[in-house]
């Protein structure tokens, strides 16, 4: 089945990917997905942590070629720097990209290396995704070791998605145990991470990891006492945006945890964020609406109007969560996107040099209830959003 067929869309693709190969065992899976040429360029995306030794052993197993990309952030700690060594000599990796942070960019927004201690988003686009994104650069695919029991966003991925570059991004381990990964690892006698005898059960940046208690999240360790609990790899490269509301602006260290899908997937969790084109049927989303807490529609161009549409008509299934507007919109029309049903608007830095708070909060003050009083007068008030 080629992947780029003409005649269907990328996400057409990837739902007939993921039922294929849904109870297909991973190892078959992975030697057919590496070995098919119409996927494209494959890539795998290892961090070398605590269990990426499970399907960089399966990759080896078949082609040792496949390259594997690694992001130093030059923040690691020493044993998995050792670890990644070891792996890749005892695997036999052939191509495996040891992927630095931008000089220029650490000279600029982090020259004494501090950054990670009052911003761990800035932190994580400077030295992860940022570097990720340009080592994917000719790829038309990567493979992520997650897995949904890891909780959080991860709960409800499937084996294959797209990622915000609308890539290929493939999950071999997306439904594996715990137990599953300790088994496998016992079985063909593959080499632990050292810092996992001493309680580290999910492993990054050594100012950003602690060892996790027996009872805790896998992931808890990671950037402990903070909402955070990703780097931003998984989400894409979002930029940081402002947000518009009726109390002005404020900025938005960009809320990570949305997925870009045409079809949604068979099961969604109450954290669920997602990300919608403007011209998506919103009668698809009524089995999941209760379930979602954000939708953040795109705007592409300032005059197109379907997204306040697609807003009216998610409010009038029933969708109580917050809807963020995002993209081209100006300030006359935010308050046509609050009587939309829209919570807020998300706009480029650059917008708010050319239209400031207060151009913005002159029209909510006074254009969006002149909208709604007019509009409750109406003889079509009812029938407004459709």
């Amino acid at each position: 089945m080629s992947f780029e067929n003409p005649n269907l869309p990328r996400s057409a693709h990837v739902a007939a990917l993921n039922k294929r190969f849904k109870k297909i065992d991973t190892l078959e899976m992975l030697r057919e997905i590496i070995l098919d040429p119409s996927l494209g360029n494959l890539a795998l995306v290892s961090s070398f942590g605590a269990d990426s030794v499970v399907l960089l052993d399966m990759v080896a197993k078949i082609n040792r070629a496949l390259p594997v990309i690694f992001i130093d952030t030059e923040m690691l700690f020493p044993q998995t720097l050792a670890y990644q060594r070891k792996l890749a000599t005892n695997l036999g990796l052939e191509d495996l990209r040891r992927i630095l942070p931008s000089r220029e960019a650490l000279l600029l927004r982090d020259v004494d290396n501090l950054i990670h201690r009052s911003d761990t988003n800035a932190c994580c686009a400077l030295r992860k995704t940022e570097p990720l994104a340009r080592a994917l650069a000719g790829f038309d695919g990567w493979l992520s070791g997650r897995k949904r029991y890891q909780g959080g966003t991860r709960a409800a991925m499937e084996l294959f998605e797209l990622d915000a570059e609308q890539r290929l991004k493939i999950n071999p381990l997306a439904h594996w145990s715990r137990d599953d990964l300790a088994a496998y690892i016992d079985k063909h006698n593959l080499p632990r991470h050292p810092l996992v005898a001493k309680g580290y059960k999910s492993i990054g940046c050594a100012p950003c990891t602690t060892p996790s208690g027996t009872i805790e999240d896998e992931r808890a360790g990671r950037w402990r006492g903070q909402k955070k609990t990703e780097c931003g790899i998984h989400f894409g490269q979002a930029p940081r945006g402002v947000i518009v509301t009726d109390e002005g602006f404020a900025d938005d260290d960009w809320i990570h945890g949305f997925h870009a899908f045409d079809a949604l997937p068979t099961q969604a969790s109450h954290a669920l964020a997602i990300d919608l084109k403007n011209d998506f049927p919103a009668n698809n989303l009524l089995p999941w609406i209760a379930k979602i807490g954000m939708i953040r529609i795109e705007f592409p161009v300032f005059s197109d109007g379907r997204g306040f549409s697609l807003a009216c008509q998610l409010r009038l299934l029933g969708f109580v969560g917050r809807l963020r507007a995002k993209g081209h919109i100006l300030a006359d029309q935010y308050a046509m996107a609050r009587r939309s049903g829209f919570d807020e608007v998300e706009i480029d830095h650059a917008l708010t040099r050319r239209q400031p708070a207060p151009m913005w909060l002159a029209r909510a003050n006074w254009q969006a209830h002149n909208y709604q009083s007019r509009l409750r007068q109406s003889p079509w008030h009812d029938r407004r959003c459709q």
